[in-house]
């Protein structure tokens, strides 16, 4: 699938972005979202991954953001992929798929040799996006004592 239009992320992205990731959240029971109180970094998300030495993705549409990924220094792994949402209109196309992949691309251009990720343990539908792309989970979880009481597993893929 093409990624014509994505770009990386300004700050002004922000209450799109926010609406895109309020919007997948929602489909969750349970997923609460507080922005300025546990996601602070995406009231200027562009700031935020550039100052962490990372970069965020963003696809538009319209005035809205369809898609989102994002790259970040990892915990155990060089690299780490992050916020990697799709609007419900988009997905089953390819199009995670492909900002996967172009993610990976990134990691590879930075001399990374495997890449984590963390997902909610409730988004199962991602988890077996990732197990597909080759990821594998690695046993490791972790709560992050959110208004969500959200549970992460761990994933990591080996890059060639």
């Amino acid at each position: 699938m093409s990624l014509d239009g994505l770009r990386e992320a300004v700050d002004t992205d922000s209450w799109a972005l926010m609406a895109l990731i309020g919007a997948c959240w929602a489909e969750y029971p349970g997923c609460i979202i507080d922005f300025a109180g546990e996601y602070p970094e995406l009231l200027a998300p562009a700031s935020h991954y550039r100052a962490a030495g990372g970069t965020l993705w963003v696809l538009p549409e319209g005035d809205w953001i369809a898609a989102s990924i994002g790259l970040a220094p990892g915990h155990v792994q060089p690299v780490e992929l992050v916020k990697l949402y799709v609007a419900r209109h988009r997905r089953g196309r390819g199009l995670g798929q492909s900002l996967v992949g172009f993610v990976e691309r990134q990691a590879g251009e930075r001399g990374a040799t495997g890449i984590e990720l963390w997902s909610d343990s409730r988004f199962h539908e991602a988890h077996r996006l990732y197990e597909r792309l080759g990821y594998r989970r690695t046993g490791a979880s972790r709560e992050l004592h959110d208004l969500s009481k959200t549970t992460e597993y761990s994933f990591h893929k080996v890059l060639a």
